[in-house]
């Protein structure tokens, strides 16, 4: 039965998965995209957004609990310095994790998980309908409403 198991354990002991869940969300933060498994995945989405929450406020304590988490002191201050003033406003949700396949060797569910405003694909603004190049039958159209008007 699996009374009490609310998360991934992820097949480790509970030091061996503190290590790697730092590990991968140092890398998140420092390369804003990583590839990894799924389970590992949305384990390291769990463990990321309320450390991400933690940087929107820049105290010498939000700062300690970070790198308690982290336990790097660059990837401690690449958070606060470029992640946390573009996710000030966000609400939550600062991850997002698109699956990718399977792996070649052992067939694992393969993802891409990103930090959500660093994306310029996604967060790129759409072009104005005016920028849009005209067809060379809507020319034709418009040229001949504006001579109709022009012969009565």
């Amino acid at each position: 039965m699996r009374h009490n198991r609310k998360f991934n354990h992820l097949g480790r002991k509970s030091e061996h998965r503190k290590a790697l869940l730092a590990n991968l969300s140092c890398s998140l933060i420092m390369h804003k995209r990583i590839f990894t498994t799924v389970a590992k995945a949305k384990a390291l989405k769990m463990y990321v957004e309320p450390v991400i929450t933690k940087s929107k406020e820049d105290t010498t304590h939000s700062r300690r609990m970070v790198f308690s988490y982290l336990k790097s002191k660059e990837a401690t201050a690449e958070l606060f310095r470029t992640v946390a003033p573009l996710i000030m406003n966000r609400p939550g949700g600062y991850c997002r994790i698109l699956k990718t396949g399977f792996r070649l060797g052992d067939g694992a569910d393969m993802c891409m998980i990103e930090l959500v405003d660093f994306n310029s694909t996604y967060n790129a603004a759409p072009a104005k309908s005016e920028a849009k190049p005209k067809t060379r039958r809507s020319r034709a159209k418009k040229a001949t409403t504006e001579a109709a008007p022009a012969e009565e």
